[in-house]
């Protein structure tokens, strides 16, 4: 069965006068996404981990941008960075890790779980009553094999693998996004969530598994049949940009979800279930110390 017909869309509006943060922005998806809006006219903070390889990113971009540094898998550095970051107009949570071996951040939560969520989570809280417009959720389409088990987020009952971990990070992003809208909305808030999917995409992403084939299946795989990194920015784009209701999830067009122009999509059932969301925010809340500041 075909594809639908989709428009092609690459027009981000204009967006002079408003200020975005994109996590992650050095490299990759991220990079594209920042490039795109600073191209358009908005402020761009690139919150990286290394100040260095965001200097060199910023300097392959036009427009107004900045580098401040930023590791989400720390919580210490995200409680710095919302510390000192003023007014925003929109965040993009991009920043992730994919396949890694086992290891513990900072704070002695599983990296996939602390960068690609709980750092996010944090990041959001602090800086909602800053914000003006968004937060805009990175997710995969590897969510849909995610399976959440509250009770061992870090791996310590199950036997660990890189992948599960990883779409078991990127569920509770998804969760995370479902259940800032609703108390978005709870609290009569103006501001709203959304999330996107980049589809295949070619970044290097995989590059800190570990595993040289992993790594290699996972930049050239993509490569051959994936999209440009540019084209995959366009569903983040597509969900920081458009008048689009909170709680829209925005994904390539074409079967599979893996490579097209962006639309809405759907997400798995697990990923909309209200009661799950709940309890991973009130996990998230314990473990990050970061509360919901709206309420």
């Amino acid at each position: 069965m075909a594809a639908p017909r989709v428009a092609p869309w690459t027009e981000v509006p204009r967006q002079e006068g408003r200020r975005f943060v994109v996590t992650g922005a050095n490299s990759g998806i991220g990079f594209e996404t920042a490039k795109a809006l600073a191209a358009r006219g908005a402020c761009v903070v690139l919150a990286v981990r290394n100040r260095a390889k965001g200097k060199e990113a910023a300097a392959r971009m036009t427009g107004d941008v900045e580098v401040r540094e930023l590791d989400v898998s720390d919580l210490g550095s995200v409680r710095a960075f919302a510390a000192d970051l003023g007014e925003v107009d929109v965040l993009v949570n991009n920043a992730g890790v994919l396949g890694v071996p086992f290891g513990l951040s900072p704070d002695g939560v599983e990296l996939h779980l602390a960068t690609n969520h709980l750092g996010h989570f944090a990041l959001a809280n602090l800086l909602l009553p800053r914000l003006s417009d968004r937060v805009v959720v990175v997710g995969s389409l590897s969510h849909r094999s995610g399976v959440l088990d509250l009770d061992d987020l870090d791996w310590q009952r199950r036997g660990y693998s890189p992948y599960a971990a990883y779409a078991q990070s990127k569920l509770a992003t998804l969760l995370f996004l479902a259940e800032l809208q609703r108390r978005l909305t709870a609290a009569g808030s103006t501001l709203r969530a959304t999330g996107a999917h980049p589809g295949s995409s070619a970044t290097a992403i995989t590059a800190g598994t570990g595993n040289r084939l992993t790594t290699w299946v996972g930049s050239w795989g993509h490569g051959l049949v994936g999209m440009p990194p540019w084209k995959g920015a366009l569903p983040i784009l597509y969900a920081a940009t458009l008048d689009v209701p909170g709680n829209t999830y925005v994904g390539p067009h074409r079967l599979g979800e893996m490579s097209g122009w962006p639309v809405g999509v759907g997400r798995s059932r697990s990923a909309t279930d209200p009661d799950l969301a709940k309890a991973l925010w009130e996990v998230s809340e314990s473990l990050s110390g970061v509360t919901f500041p709206l309420a």
